[in-house]
């Protein structure tokens, strides 16, 4: 079973809606079905996928809100590249004023 849902006919959605889900889905959505033996069973199945499609397709993602590292973090990273150094200095053959 096939539910088909066509997103520029659609009274249900506004405009903006409809933007956001041809710009992620396209004009028709469509969503299969045909795990059950029954075709009322398919149906249903199909219907509920396009209903989570469309549901997915108009979610508003959060906009990201720029952070500033911690002191602690820095610290942390600093302490590591001074480690990192140390153990590459470790590795080296010893000089003559050594």
């Amino acid at each position: 079973m096939e539910a088909v849902f066509d997103v520029a006919a659609s009274t249900a959605l506004s405009d903006e809606q409809k933007r956001r889900v041809m710009s992620r889905l396209g004009p028709r959505v469509t969503a299969v079905a045909q795990e059950s033996r029954g075709q009322a069973r398919n149906r249903a199945l199909a219907l509920e996928r396009l209903a989570e499609r469309l549901d997915r397709a108009l979610r508003v993602p959060r906009s990201r809100r720029a952070t500033k590292p911690t002191r602690a973090s820095r610290e942390r990273r600093l302490q590591e590249k001074r480690r990192a150094g140390d153990r590459k200095q470790a590795r080296r053959r010893p000089g003559p004023e050594d």
